[in-house]
């Protein structure tokens, strides 16, 4: 091929040269991509009603009124058989509001859309679990003395947990004192649970924190180790406080409504 080219005029060699060329680039750019695409999702207000239902109902014991929000907060990412390509990668790449994430990291891989909403259901379900475990743990009840059902639709993952938890602890016995574990501010917040309450990371916090800050909140719970994207892009007037046990988020939000030391990222 090269000899033939070199016998062919120079614009002729070089048409040709760059038909291969265009070619390759032809697929690269209409090529579906393996990353989904993400964006700030809804809040939901653990302390209040979702879709019409009571989020967290308690039997066996006494509950507050409560004064304040509780957000948990989500992200909204393109569907598994959704085909991203360059166009959406490089648009998402100049905007604030959009992260291009790998699909495999959003999603289990080779899992049908069916499967990994079961898979997220059942996530939910058991950070729901964990959730009423490590509240009445901290409370030092029993479930089997009250019993705590969440009601969260339409929402799948684990990343709820910690503001379930604290959610339940303002329901049943607020700061302790008579007064809100909120202070009557609107907090957001994500992060997964333990039984035993330890908090661990979740993803997405960049953009949790624009929902956050787009619905209202003035403070936003962060597991300890994602401090640095939740800062890459905090709202103006959204306060960071780092968490890594369900007894460090009130041990937090006591010292925020007491004029204590908050701990921050």
């Amino acid at each position: 091929m090269l000899s033939r080219l070199a016998a062919l005029p120079r614009p002729t060699a070089l048409a040709l040269s760059a038909v291969p060329v265009l070619a390759v680039l032809g697929v690269t750019l209409f090529a579906p991509l393996p990353f989904a695409v993400a964006q700030p999702g809804s809040t939901s207000d653990v302390l209040g009603e979702h879709q019409g239902d009571q989020v967290i109902t308690v039997e066996g014991a006494p509950t507050r009124e409560t004064d304040g929000k509780l957000l948990m907060t989500t992200i909204v990412a393109t569907g598994p058989t959704v085909d991203v390509g360059i166009g959406d990668v490089v648009d998402a790449w100049f905007r604030t509001d959009r992260a291009v994430m790998p699909r495999e990291a959003v999603y289990p891989s080779g899992d049908s859309a069916e499967e990994i909403e079961k898979h997220n259901l059942g996530e939910m379900k058991k950070s729901q679990d964990e959730a009423v475990e490590a509240a009445l743990t901290y409370l030092d009840k029993s479930p089997k003395d009250v019993r705590v059902q969440l009601k969260l639709a339409d929402i799948g993952g684990p990343s709820a947990g910690l503001l379930f938890a604290l959610g339940i602890i303002d329901k049943l016995d607020g700061d302790g004192s008579g007064k809100d574990l909120t202070g009557g501010r609107t907090i957001a917040g994500t992060g997964t649970i333990t039984p035993d309450g330890e908090v661990g990371p979740v993803g997405g916090v960049a953009l949790k924190t624009q929902a956050a800050g787009r619905d209202g909140a003035s403070v936003f719970l962060v597991p300890k180790a994602e401090c640095a994207d939740a800062q890459s892009e905090l709202p103006g007037g959204v306060r960071l406080i780092p968490v890594t046990t369900l007894d460090s988020a009130v041990d937090a939000l006591h010292a925020l409504n007491g004029g204590g030391k908050v701990p921050s990222c």
